[in-house]
């Protein structure tokens, strides 16, 4: 069975992510904007909400499931769709003076 590390949202970050429109395909997420909590083991993210729901550590939208391996599934109003971290580009170094030959 899977084990799921669960990332809560960051409760500064939460209502701006419940009130931003839905969008289609994958959502981008910024670690820094998340808390790790406990692992679950479930058949499925589905699964892990379900065996949450009704408890004290009980997903909320915008929160995000990581199975082993790194694959990121974040909680919506819909359902939970898949995610990625944001991973910002690297700074292209600045380019070398010309060498003057004499």
């Amino acid at each position: 069975m899977p084990a799921y590390q669960i990332h809560r949202l960051k409760e500064s970050q939460r209502q701006q992510f419940r009130w931003a429109p839905h969008t289609s395909g994958v959502t981008i997420a910024k670690p820094r904007d998340y808390e790790p909590a406990r692992v679950v083991e479930a058949a499925s993210p589905y699964a892990a909400w379900l065996a949450l729901r009704g408890t004290e550590e009980e997903l909320q939208v915008g929160d995000v499931l990581e199975v082993e391996g790194g694959e990121l599934r974040i909680l919506k109003y819909i359902g939970f769709e898949e995610a990625r971290w944001y991973v910002p580009e690297p700074v292209p170094s600045p380019a070398a003076p010309p060498v003057e030959v004499t």
